[in-house]
């Protein structure tokens, strides 16, 4: 439907003629439990500043029944075609009504709906970014277009409905057995904001009060009844608060909306929704079994960041999608520095998480032919529907951070006081927040920015050292270098200017200490002398982009690899530990470090790592190496080797720690062998135990979705563990099990469910690829490679964009590493001439399996040495 397909172009169009000021939305949710339809009522008022002039509001709906424009009655036939209604001859002041029957969702986009098997009971939510508010009712769909929205909803008697404003006491509905619920008038905020969320959720209330007294915020946490028994709503309203005294002390502005509700809700696509007033979050973010430090973590991650959002987001609001990295960096940043600094946080070392997780996906996607600048060129909506990546998210924040660094943190934060209070309300571009900063800081930021958000690609720093006789440093230099945007990326690699520490380390007592740290800025240059660190003797260990300031990829000189190599573990601080792995990471990434010597050098390290975190990641990559960039003739040796040493991992941990648990499932998802597969049977039937491990509810699905997969267990062992849990997330693990196991037949009737039919749910759909892809089946897998060519652009012309993308990405053949796949690719894309999201979607697939060609060279490279 190109009419769904907003234009960059169009909207300017629209918002240099109108002004929309109020909305106000009747939708009658009372027969929501049977699905179908719900009718949607909306009434918008708006001036034209060109009277006669012609416009049009966008609508997502199978049925209009009613169109009246300024009392005029307009046929739905005429004016509603592909997704808009035409409107005519606008006025200077006009009011506008339109009836239509709306669509409930299953693919968490517009209003899902949810039945929740325990309960039979049925639970709504929106989810509107980017463009389907359009999809509950008539409206005028870009951000820049503000208005406020009052909602009245009639649901069943005894649901709860939950917006953006305080709910209201119920009224009795006209119907019996329903009620109608009439909520305040929003300040002025943009669509994709408003939020619903409607059902017999559990809540549980609290207020934030802040330290004067004067200030106090309504709070709520639901969740569906199923979970109320794990919702640990104590420890979230913590985190809720710490965020509040943090962000007001720093953004100096009062938190701008009537109430704060986090609403845990069902197959939730994304982490979470900045909604005013009522975020909505995935509801796996409530625990039903024991998980690690690093979980709890990220839902503190998650939860700042929507907090941040309604003042960098919801306050103020970017004009165009161009700027959606600015919303999301900064949202990024400032979750991250609130969790480091806030007074009580429980994560004080966050930065090294973010080191360890966001850097090093901001470095993937930057790697990627679809690589582009943080401020990238949003033409329309589908370009922005595959914006939301690492670069948007990960590389801004980054980059965010080194601007702090390079102005200074109290200057930062006074500009951004300023541009709150400047622009309350409004839409903003990325030069207002810069000016502000500019003003603060007495900094010039325009080359800063066009370095750094204008130009696409990333940096690699080297260490150039020389030594006399007695190991004293004569010279020290850092190289930069801009490696060549990969093939199809637009624009040309260039050298930036960075603000770097360089630390220096000692062995002292068996540990890796810093003995000297110097900050400085890097030009935008080859090469960059640094005569401050002549004539000391030579360190152990030479760590460039120390507390990780800077964007760019790091390389370690000779000496320093050798005693990292033999030191990594011994490092007294978690981040250049965490910077040393990402960078091992990296280099075997880009095949300067052969797989077989990455998973010694983690085997050797990883076992006296701390940080639970960066262990779970490096038990990920570890994996995801073996199977990717191992050469094909040794990968039944790696994972052998990585198997093995995860049980004895799992066996040497502290009972019912962090890391046992996390060896626990490291050991579940590599176990290959007849004895090992043996003890995960064991762990799950209870004739095995480990001491300290809870096989709980979660754990037991880890280890039956390897047993299946592996062939080992059958249909009744699943049909037998759905009934120990009979719940949402227990038919989504069983339909994983399912998908895995390792016959035609299955593949088959996983292939069907997901390509075939569109009955599956998104979170269902999720889970059947989940199990389809198993790395170590790739010949079973080969055949599906051409069938997959043949579906994908049916697939995106006729799925929505979130259903879309979840069979294009998780379907590509990334585990057929060979040359067939890329020439498969090129012959598809030569033929197909797809639309730019979809061609994106393909060519990064693509990518990863090239990528991985070159690595298992050089795996195979060193095997050969």
């Amino acid at each position: 439907m190109p009419g769904t397909n907003l234009t960059r172009e169009e909207a300017r169009t629209r918002a240099a003629l109108l002004h929309v000021d109020a909305y106000e939305i009747e939708l009658d949710l009372s027969a929501a439990p049977s699905g179908g339809t719900f009718r949607s009522t909306t009434v918008v008022r708006f001036t034209a500043n060109t009277p006669g002039a012609s416009s049009f509001i966008d609508l997502v709906a199978p049925t209009v029944h009613e169109v009246t424009l300024n009392g005029a009655v307009l046929d739905p036939a005429e004016v509603f075609a592909d997704s808009r209604i035409s409107l005519p001859s606008l006025a200077a002041d006009n009011e506008l009504r339109v009836v239509a029957d709306c669509a409930y969702s299953s693919s968490g986009e517009g209003l899902h709906r949810f039945v929740d098997p325990v309960d039979q009971q049925t639970y709504l939510y929106t989810q509107f970014e980017v463009p389907d508010a359009r999809r509950v009712f008539a409206s005028f769909e870009q951000p820049d277009l503000k208005a406020t929205f009052r909602f009245e909803v009639t649901a069943p008697t005894g649901w709860k409905v939950i917006s953006n404003e305080v709910s209201p006491e119920p009224e009795k509905g006209s119907v019996e057995g329903t009620e109608l619920h009439r909520f305040p008038a929003t300040p002025r905020i943009s669509t994709y904001i408003t939020a619903l969320i409607a059902g017999p959720y559990h809540g549980v209330f609290d207020e934030y009060v802040s330290a004067d007294g004067e200030q106090r915020v309504p709070l709520g946490v639901y969740c569906r009844p199923s979970l109320a028994e794990f919702l640990d709503a104590d420890h979230i309203f913590d985190v809720t608060r710490q965020g509040f005294d943090y962000f007001q002390e720093k953004f100096d502005f009062p938190y701008p909306f009537s109430k704060y509700d986090q609403l845990f809700v069902p197959e939730f696509n994304a982490g979470a929704m900045e909604n005013a007033g009522a975020v909505t979050i995935r509801d796996q973010y409530v625990f039903r079994s024991k998980v690690t430090d690093a979980a709890y973590e990220g839902r503190a991650t998650t939860i700042l960041h929507e907090l941040a959002h309604m003042w960098f987001g919801d306050l103020v609001t970017m004009e165009w999608w161009n700027d959606l990295w600015l919303n999301e960096s900064f949202a990024t940043f400032a979750e991250t520095v609130c969790q480091a600094e806030a007074v009580g946080t429980r994560w004080p070392h966050i930065w090294t998480t973010f080191a360890n997780q966001m850097k090093t996906w901001a470095y993937r996607q930057d790697q990627l032919p679809s690589t582009h600048p943080i401020m990238a060129e949003i033409n329309d909506l589908e370009d922005v529907q595959v914006n939301f990546d690492g670069i948007t998210y990960a590389k801004g924040a980054s980059v965010l951070k080194q601007l702090v660094a390079y102005v200074g943190q109290d200057a930062f934060f006074d500009g951004v006081r300023a541009y709150f209070k400047r622009h309350a309300w409004g839409n903003t571009r990325l030069s207002d927040l810069l000016s502000a900063l500019e003003e603060t800081s007495g900094r010039d930021l325009k080359t800063w920015s066009k370095a750094w958000l204008e130009t696409a690609g990333i940096n690699i720093l080297r260490p150039e050292i020389e030594v006399d006789a007695d190991g004293v440093i004569t010279s020290f230099a850092v190289r930069q270098e801009a490696p060549a945007l990969p093939a199809g990326a637009r624009g040309e690699a260039v050298l930036r200017p960075h603000r770097i520490a360089i630390g220096l380390y000692e062995v002292e007592g068996g540990a890796l200490t810093r003995v000297e740290r110097i900050e400085l800025d890097i030009a935008a240059a080859e090469l960059t002398e640094v005569p401050q660190l002549a004539g000391r003797d030579r360190p152990a260990v030479v760590l460039l982009n120390d507390d990780d300031l800077s964007y760019a990829k790091i390389r370690l000189d000779e000496v320093s690899l050798a005693n990292v190599t033999a030191h990594i573990a011994d490092f007294t601080e978690s981040l250049p530990r965490a910077l040393c792995w990402a960078a091992a990471w990296d280099m075997t990434r880009d095949g300067e470090m052969a797989t077989r010597d990455y998973l010694e050098l983690v085997l050797h390290g990883v076992g006296r790592e701390s940080d639970i975190g960066v262990v779970q990641s490096l038990q990920r990559q570890v994996k995801l190496a073996i199977e990717l960039y191992g050469a094909p003739e040794w990968r039944v040796t790696g994972r052998a080797r990585l198997a093995a040493a995860a049980e004895e991992l799992l066996r040497a941990s502290a009972p019912g720690s962090d890391h046992q648990l996390a060896w626990a499932r490291a050991f579940a998802a590599s176990a290959s062998s007849e004895e090992h597969l043996a003890l995960l049977s064991g762990l799950l039937d209870g004739s095995a135990e480990i001491e300290g491990l809870a096989v709980d509810t979660e754990l037991r699905w880890a280890l039956l979705e390897r047993l299946s997969a592996r062939g080992v267990a059958d249909e009744t062992a699943v049909v037998d563990e759905l009934g120990r849990d009979a719940t949402a997330a227990g038919e989504a693990h069983a339909a994983t099990c399912r998908a895995a196991r390792p016959t035609t037949e299955a593949k088959a009737a996983a292939w069907a469910s997901v390509v075939e039919a569109e009955t599956l749910t998104n979170t269902v759909q999720e889970a059947v690829i989940a199990g389809f892809v198993q790395t170590d089946q790739q010949e079973l897998l080969a055949p599906w490679t051409e069938k997959y060519f043949a579906a994908i652009k049916g697939i995106f012309e006729q799925r929505s964009h979130e259903m879309g993308q979840q069979i294009i990405v998780g379907l590509y053949p990334a585990i057929q590493v060979s040359q067939e796949t890329l020439d498969l690719t090129d012959a598809w894309l030569a033929a197909n001439d797809p639309a730019p999201a979809l061609r994106r979607m393909v060519v990064e697939s693509r990518s990863g399996v090239e990528r991985a060609l070159r690595a298992q060279a050089a795996d195979r490279a060193a095997g050969a040495k």
